[in-house]
C-alpha cells in the first residue's frame, strides 16, 4: 500500500511519522477466537470483557526478519536461486582434496555476492523496522477515566474509545460513533487505500450522535457484533446493540486504518479491528512476481550449460580412467607410502569418479557468477534512469512522469504482440461532459461529438454544428440547446417529464458539495466523473444541488412554479440503493416536502428497460432509437426512470430492507434481492448522453503500434455502437477491414428475453454463438487464402463472449481472434477482461500487455505478461497493480518501440556475450586437459580464473547493456516495423546461441593452440624455455584482449563509456598481474612470481598479442560482414539508409523541482539544465551535436539561435564521419605503443640490476 502519515490526535506533543504497508510480503495473521460462529463480539469501553477474547494487539510489523531469523532465513532466500546453489556446491568441492584450485578463489566471490545481497536485505529490513517503530509509537487520544489520555498506537485494544482530530490518521479500523458536525457526518480521504483523492462521506448512527464529550461517552456501553477480519475494503456487516436495540452497521460507519480525517474538527470512534487484522494490513499480501519470457529462456540456457559442463566432466573422467596406467612409470604413480586414490592405477573407477569432481571445480567458470547480478543491475538502471526520467513520457498537464514499478520486465516490453486496452480513461480522457439528452421522446443538444466528426471524415460527409456563439461553458457541461436553458423547458410539449428528469439528476447520486453554496464557487466531490457531470448539468438546467446531510438533499430549483422564481427544496433521503458492477444501476427513495414518495433510478439501458412498467411502447421504442443514435456518436448513455410509491407499499418494503441490512450473513446478496422488489414498474423519463473525448495522440499511437505488428484488443463495458465508433475514431478499425460482428442484440434473442424463459435463452444463445463462430472462422480462412488478404476485425459483446469462453468453444474463438488484426469486446465485465487476456496468454503462448486506468482493470492488468496502469481520473488502483505506469495511452509508443526494443536488444546481447566469453574461456582449460592426461591440472592461476568474470570482463558488458543503441528513438518510431524482430525473438533464438557457441569453440582452439605452438621455441632473456605459467599467462592475456575487442565488434554505438570500460578492463588486468607477480606468494601461487616481467621482456609476447586476437577474431569479422551484406537484420538496413546522418535525437532526462516558479525562472532553469558540448555518441537516445539552441528546441525551451551555432552545425555536417572499425585499429595501436614502453622499462630494470628471472621449471 502507499505510504501514509500517522498523526498524534492533537495537543502540543503531536508528532508525525510515516507508515508504509509493505506490498512485497505476506502478512502473517493471528488466529482469531470468535465468540460465535461467523462473527466477533466487541464490548465498547470495556477492556476486561474484551480480554477474554484475546484479540490481537495494534502493533504492526512489516519486517521480513528478526535478530534470530535473519541469517538462516536470509541465506535460505539466497540459495533458492539455482546459480547461488551451484556455486555453493562448487565452493564445497573446492575445499576437498580433489579440488585443483584454492578454496578461497571460489569461496571469496560467492561470499562477496552473498554479503552484498544480505547487506541489501538487512538495510531494507532495518528501514522497515524503523518505519514500524515510528508508527507503533505514534500517539492517539484514548478515553480513560472520563478523560482523553495520549496513548501509543501499539497499546490500543479492541473496544477502546478514541478521538481523532482533523488531518489525523485512523490508527485502527474504527466504528464511527460521533463527530463535531451536527448531522453526525465526517469526511475522509482514502488515497492511501485506493489512490482516490476525492473525499468520502461517512455518517454515524443517529443513536450515537451525542457521544462527543468524554463525560457523555464514558456512559456508552454498546456491544458490536460484526464480521470476522477480512481484506474486503468496501464491505462491512455488523450490528450495534445499544439499550437492547439492534442497529445495522454498514461501510458508512467504518473508518479504515490509513485513511485521514478531513473537514471535521474531530471524531469519536470505537476500535473494531487492530494491527494485522485491520483491512489495510490484510490487503498487504504478496503479489505474485512476474518473470520475463527471456529470463525463463535464460534458465534453459543455464541448464544447457550444465549439460555441457556435465558432458565435459564425464569425458574427462573417462579419459582419466583410461590414461592411468602403470606403464607411465616416470609419472611416479607408485610412491614409497600409500598411493593417492585419485592416481591409483589399480582402481580406475575411483580415479574416474574423483576426477569428475575435480573437473567440475576446474570448469566451474562456464557458468558466470556475475551474470544475474549484472543483468539485474542493467535492468534497474534502465528502469530508474531511462524510463522514469524520459521527458517524452512526462505529462506536464498532470505533472506525472512515467514510472517503472518493476525492473524485471524491461525486455518483455520489446516483445509484446497483443495489447488489451480498456476504453474509458485509457483511450479516452475520462473527463466527462454532459453533451445531449433525450426527454419524453425528444432529443435535446445540437453539438457534434468528436466521434461524429471522425466518422464524417471517414465517410466524406459534411457535418454542421448548430453551436450557439455565446453559450456559457463549464467543465463537465458542454450542452448546446436553448430549448432547455434558463427555464425555456417550460415551453416544451413535455414540461413535467423535463422537471422529473432534472430532479432525478439533482437527487439520485452520492455527490458531496464543497465550498460556498453558490453555483459559481461550489465544487463537487464525486465517485466518478459521470456522476459529477450529471449533477453539474442539473445545476445548469436550474436545479442546483448545494447541500446534503445524511438524511436530506437540498436543491435550489428555478422556474418550476413560474419563470424567474427560485426556491430551496429539502428532499428527505429515505434509502440509497447503491451502484455496483452487478446491479449497474443506482436508486434513491426520497420524500418530497408535501409527503410524496418517489423512487428515482438511473442505470444502464439494459437493466432499466427490464424493469419498466408495461405500456407506453412508443416512448420505449423512440428512446431506444435515441440510445443507438447516441452510441453511434461515441457517447456514454444512461437511462433515467422513476416510480411513485404509496406509504403502505414503502413501509412494507422498508421492513424487509432493514432486515436485510441487519443481516450478518450474505448481506449484499439479500440487499440486492430486496432492491429487486421495489425497482420495478418504473416509468421511463429519458436518457443522458455524455461525451468522453479521445486522448491526444491515440489514433496515431494505435496506427504506429499496428505497423509494428502489435494487435490491439479493446475490452470495454460500453454499448456495441459506441465501442465500434470509438474503434473507428482511433484507427483501430478501418473501412478496408472485413468485420465479423457477433451480437446478442437480435430480434430472436429479444423475443426469448421477453418471454422470460432463461433456460431456453441460454440454449439458444450457446447455439447461436457456436454457429456464428464457426461461420466467421470459415470466412476468415477464405479471406486469408485470397489474393487481397484483407485485414480482419472481430466485434463481440459480453453476453456472446460468456458462451464463447465455454471450454467447448474456446479454441474456435481463439483461432478466429488470432487471425484478426483488431478485436473489440463490448459490454464485458472485469472478470471477462481477465479471461480474454488469459486465453491469449496461455492458449496462444503470445506476449501480452494489458493497459487500464480503473479498479475494474486490475484483474486484466495482473493476468497479462506486462501490466500498464494509466494514472488518470479513476484513482490509482490500476497503477498500484501494474508493472509500469504512464499518464497517457500515446506514451505506449515510446515505452514499447523505444525503451522496450532497446532493452530487449541490450539484454539479448548481454546474455549471449556472457555465454560466449565464459564458454570460450573454459574451453581453453578443457583443451589443456587433453595435454595433461586428464589429470585435472589447472591451466590458469586460481586468481586469474576467479577475477575473469568479476573484474577483467565485467564492466564492458554492463556498458553495452546500458548504452548500446542500434537506431535512435526517432528512427525507432519512424520505422515501427523494426519492433517485429522482438516479436519474433530474433536475437535470442537457439540458432543465435549456437552461432555464438561455434565462435567460442573456434576462438578457444585458436587461442590455446596458437599460444602453445608459438611457445615451443620461445625463450626468455635468460635463455630458458617458457614453462607452464608463462604460457598460461600469455594465453590469459590473449583471452582478455580478445573478448573485450569482440565486445566492441558487436556494438552498434561506441561511446566514451565503451572506451573507458574496455580500456579499463585490459588495464585492470595488467595492473593486477604486475602487482600480483611482483611479490613472493605462498607455495600454491609461487610459480607466478615475476612471470609477466619475463614475458614482456621478449618479442614473443608482443608478436603473440598481435597475432592471436587477430586470428581468433578474423572469422567473426568475416561472418559479421557476410551477415550484414547478404542477410541483414531490419535495423541494419535502416542503419545503412541513415548512415550519413548525424544522430541529433535525444530524450530529455526529467527533473521535477519546485512548481511554484515564474515562467521566466522556469525557462532559465531549463536552459541551465541543457548539456554543453558532448560526444556525438553517448549511447542514449540523447545523442546530439550539443548546441544550446538545438537542445533547447528539443526540450521545448525557447532559446534564440546564435550565429556560432549555425557555423558549428554547418562545419559538423561537412565533416566526414570516420568508420567505426577504425576506432578499434587506433585503440589497438595505442595499446601496442603502451606495451612497447613497458618492454623498454623492463629491459632497463634488468640491465641496471642484472636481474635473472626465476622461471618455473614446470613444462608440459
Amino acid at each position: 500500500m502507499a505510504g501514509w502519515r500517522g498523526s498524534r490526535g492533537g495537543g502540543d506533543g503531536g508528532a508525525q511519522s510515516v507508515e508504509r504497508v509493505s506490498s512485497s510480503r505476506t502478512v502473517r495473521l493471528g488466529k482469531v477466537q470468535p465468540q460465535a460462529p461467523g462473527h466477533r463480539t466487541v464490548f465498547c469501553n470495556d477492556r476486561d470483557a474484551n480480554a477474554l477474547a484475546k484479540f490481537k494487539g495494534n502493533s504492526v510489523s512489516t519486517t521480513k526478519y528478526d535478530v534470530f531469523t535473519f541469517l538462516p532465513k536470509g541465506l535460505f532466500e539466497q540459495f533458492r536461486r539455482v546459480a547461488n546453489l551451484y556455486f555453493l556446491m562448487i565452493s564445497i568441492i573446492s575445499c576437498t582434496p580433489v579440488s585443483p584450485v584454492s578454496p578461497i578463489t571460489n569461496v571469496l566471490p560467492l561470499s562477496m555476492v552473498l554479503l552484498v545481497s544480505l547487506v541489501k536485505e538487512a538495510w531494507e529490513d532495518w528501514k522497515r523496522f524503523q518505519n514500524d517503530m515510528a508508527i507503533n509509537n505514534s500517539s492517539i487520544e484514548v478515553l480513560q477515566d472520563q478523560k482523553w489520555v495520549f496513548t501509543p498506537w501499539k497499546k490500543l485494544q479492541v473496544g477502546d474509545i478514541i478521538k481523532v482530530k482533523q488531518d489525523g490518521f485512523f490508527p485502527a479500523d474504527l466504528l464511527f460513533l460521533a463527530s463535531t458536525n451536527a448531522d453526525g457526518v465526517c469526511y475522509i480521504e482514502t488515497a492511501n487505500l485506493d489512490g482516490e483523492t476525492n473525499l468520502k462521506i461517512r455518517k454515524a448512527l443517529e443513536k450515537t450522535w451525542d457521544y462527543v464529550n468524554p463525560e457523555k461517552i464514558s456512559e456508552f456501553k454498546g456491544e458490536i457484533q460484526c464480521e470476522q477480519p477480512n481484506n474486503s475494503l468496501y464491505t462491512y456487516t455488523g450490528n450495534l446493540i445499544v439499550d437492547k436495540q439492534s442497529l445495522p452497521l454498514s461501510p458508512n460507519q467504518l473508518l479504515l486504518r490509513g485513511c485521514s480525517l478531513r473537514n471535521t474538527e474531530y471524531i469519536v470512534g470505537a476500535v473494531v479491528f487492530t494491527g494485522h487484522e485491520t483491512k489495510v494490513m490484510m490487503n498487504s499480501m504478496k503479489i505474485p512476481s512476474k518473470r520475463s519470457t527471456l529470463e525463463k529462456k535464460l534458465d534453459k540456457l543455464i541448464l544447457a550449460l550444465f549439460s555441457v559442463l556435465f558432458s565435459m566432466c564425464v569425458l574427462g573422467a573417462i579419459g582419466s580412467g583410461i590414461f592411468i596406467n602403470p606403464k607411465y612409470y616416470y609419472l611416479r604413480f607408485e610412491n614409497t607410502g600409500r598411493t593417492e586414490k585419485q592416481f591409483n592405477p589399480d582402481n580406475r573407477f575411483v580415479v574416474a569418479i574423483l576426477t569428475f569432481f575435480t573437473l567440475i571445480t576446474l570448469y566451474s567458470p562456464i557458468i558466470p557468477i556475475s551474470l544475474y547480478v549484472s543483468v539485474e543491475m542493467i535492468k534497474f538502471i534502465q528502469s530508474t534512469q531511462f524510463i522514469n526520467n524520459d521527458l517524452h513520457m512526462y505529462h506536464a498537464e498532470s505533472n506525472t512522469p512515467a514510472s517503472a514499478r518493476t525492473s524485471n520486465l524491461n525486455e518483455e516490453l520489446g516483445q509484446v504482440e497483443y495489447i488489451f486496452s480498456d476504453k474509458t480513461g485509457t483511450l479516452t480522457r475520462n473527463l466527462m461532459e454532459f453533451f445531449k439528452c433525450s426527454i419524453g421522446g425528444e432529443v435535446y443538444g445540437t453539438g457534434v461529438s468528436e466521434i461524429e466528426i471522425k466518422i464524417a471524415q471517414r465517410t466524406g460527409a459534411k457535418v454542421e454544428s448548430q453551436k450557439q456563439p455565446h453559450a456559457a461553458r463549464e467543465k463537465g457541461f458542454n450542452f448546446d440547446d436553448g430549448r432547455l436553458m434558463q427555464g425555456a423547458w417550460r415551453n416544451e410539449p413535455n414540461p413535467e417529464s423535463c422537471k422529473e428528469f432534472f430532479r432525478c439528476l439533482a437527487i439520485c447520486h452520492t455527490v458531496l458539495p464543497e465550498g460556498e453554496e453558490s453555483p459559481e464557487k461550489i465544487r463537487y466531490q464525486a465517485a466518478s466523473p459521470d456522476e459529477s457531470a450529471l449533477v453539474i448539468a442539473a445545476k445548469n438546467f436550474g436545479f442546483f444541488f448545494y447541500k446534503r446531510s445524511p438524511t436530506t438533499i437540498y436543491v435550489r430549483e428555478s422556474h418550476v412554479e413560474k419563470m424567474g422564481k427560485v426556491q430551496d427544496i429539502a428532499y428527505e433521503i429515505l434509502n440509497v440503493l447503491e451502484f455496483n458492477s452487478t446491479r449497474k444501476r443506482q436508486s434513491v427513495v426520497c420524500r418530497y416536502p408535501d409527503g410524496r414518495l418517489v423512487l428515482y433510478c438511473k442505470g444502464a439501458d439494459t437493466v432499466i428497460y427490464e424493469r419498466l412498467a408495461d405500456g407506453d411502447g412508443d416512448l420505449r421504442r423512440i428512446s431506444r432509437e435515441h440510445l443507438e443514435q447516441f452510441g453511434a456518436s461515441g457517447l456514454r448513455t444512461l437511462c433515467l426512470a422513476y416510480r411513485n410509491l404509496s406509504p403502505d407499499e414503502y413501509e412494507n418494503w422498508n421492513e424487509k430492507y432493514v432486515q436485510a441490512k441487519s443481516s450478518l450473513r450474505d448481506r449484499e446478496k439479500k440487499l440486492d434481492e430486496v432492491a429487486e422488489l421495489i425497482e420495478k414498474n418504473l416509468i421511463l423519463i429519458g436518457c443522458t448522453a455524455i461525451e468522453d473525448k479521445l486522448q491526444e495522440g491515440v489514433p496515431q499511437c494505435i496506427e504506429t503500434l499496428s505497423r509494428a505488428g502489435i494487435k490491439i484488443w479493446v475490452l470495454t463495458g460500453d454499448k456495441m455502437e459506441t465501442a465500434i465508433n470509438i474503434a473507428y475514431a482511433c484507427k483501430l478499425i478501418s473501412n478496408s477491414m472485413k468485420q465479423f460482428i457477433i451480437s446478442s442484440e437480435t430480434d430472436d434473442i429479444r423475443e426469448i428475453e421477453e418471454r422470460g424463459d432463461q433456460v431456453e435463452l441460454a440454449r439458444f444463445m450457446k447455439e447461436l454463438v457456436k454457429n456464428e463462430l464457426k461461420r466467421c472462422n470459415e470466412e476468415a480462412q477464405q479471406y486469408l487464402l485470397s489474393e487481397s488478404r484483407p485485414k480482419l476485425a472481430l466485434v463481440i459483446d459480453g453476453k456472446c463472449l460468456m458462451y464463447a469462453l465455454d471450454p467447448s468453444l474456446r479454441v474456435v474463438l481463439l483461432n478466429l481472434s488470432l487471425n484478426c488484426s483488431a478485436v473489440v469486446c463490448c459490454r464485458v465485465s472485469p472478470l471477462q477482461k481477465a479471461q480474454v487476456t488469459s486465453l491469449v496468454k496461455k492458449g496462444a503462448n503470445r506476449i501480452t500487455l494489458s493497459i487500464g486506468d480503473g479498479a475494474n482493470d486490475v484483474s486484466m492488468i495482473q493476468a497479462a505478461h506486462v501490466g500498464v496502469g494509466i494514472s488518470g481520473q479513476e484513482g490509482m488502483q490500476a497503477v498500484m497493480a501494474s508493472d509500469f505506469a504512464i499518464a497517457q495511452f500515446r506514451f505506449l509508443t515510446e515505452l514499447l518501440l523505444v525503451h522496450g526494443r532497446w532493452s530487449y536488444h541490450r539484454i539479448c546481447k548481454v546474455v549471449t556475450y556472457f555465454f560466449y566469453k565464459n564458454l570460450m574461456f573454459t574451453l581453453t582449460q578443457f583443451w589443456f586437459t587433453f595435454e595433461t592426461g586428464f589429470s585435472g591440472q589447472r591451466f590458469y592461476d586460481d586468481w586469474f580464473q576467479s577475477l575473469y568474470n568479476v573484474i577483467f570482463t565485467a564492466l564492458p558488458v554492463i556498458i553495452i547493456g546500458l548504452f548500446d543503441k542500434d537506431v535512435n528513438a526517432t528512427l525507432s518510431k519512424k520505422y515501427p516495423e523494426l519492433y517485429k524482430e522482438g516479436i519474433r525473438n530474433a536475437f535470442f533464438k537457439w540458432r543465435v546461441v549456437a552461432t555464438w557457441a561455434f565462435f567460442a569453440v573456434y576462438q578457444s582452439l585458436v587461442l590455446y593452440y596458437f599460444v602453445v605452438a608459438s611457445s615451443n621455441r620461445a625463450m626468455n632473456s635468460a635463455g630458458k624455455m617458457f614453462g607452464l605459467w608463462d604460457v598460461s599467462t600469455m594465453a590469459f592475456t590473449s583471452v582478455v584482449v580478445t573478448v573485450n575487442i569482440r565486445l566492441l565488434m558487436m556494438c552498434n554505438t561506441i561511446t566514451r563509456w565503451h572506451h573507458i570500460s574496455v580500456g579499463g578492463s585490459i588495464l585492470a588486468w595488467f595492473t593486477f598481474v604486475f602487482i600480483y607477480s611482483g611479490f613472493v606468494l605462498p607455495k600454491e601461487q609461487e610459480n607466478i612470481y615475476f612471470v609477466i616481467y619475463v614475458l614482456m621482456s621478449t618479442f614473443y609476447f608482443y608478436f603473440t598479442l598481435l597475432l592471436v586476437p587477430v586470428a581468433a577474431l578474423f572469422v567473426d569479422f568475416i561472418y559479421l560482414g557476410v551477415q550484414r551484406w547478404f542477410f541483414p537484420y531490419d535495423y541494419q538496413i535502416v542503419q545503412e539508409i541513415h548512415r550519413h546522418e548525424v544522430d541529433n535525437n535525444r530524450i530529455g532526462l526529467l527533473e521535477i523541482g519546485n512548481n511554484d516558479v515564474s515562467p521566466d525562472d522556469a525557462r532559465r532553469y531549463a536552459i541551465m539544465q541543457l548539456p554543453g558540448q558532448k560526444s556525438k555518441h553517448t549511447g542514449f537516445a540523447f545523442d546530439s551535436p550539443g548546441y544550446e539552441s538545438f537542445f533547447a528546441s528539443q526540450a521545448g525551451v525557447y532559446v534564440p539561435q546564435k550565429a556560432w551555432d549555425v557555423a558549428r552545425r554547418a562545419s559538423m555536417r561537412n565533416r566526414p564521419k570516420p568508420p567505426r572499425k577504425n576506432e578499434i585499429i587506433i585503440y589497438y595501436t595505442i595499446l601496442y605503443i603502451l606495451f612497447f614502453f613497458l618492454n623498454t622499462y623492463v629491459a632497463f630494470v634488468e640491465s641496471m640490476y642484472h636481474i635473472i628471472p626465476q622461471c618455473s621449471n614446470d613444462s608440459y
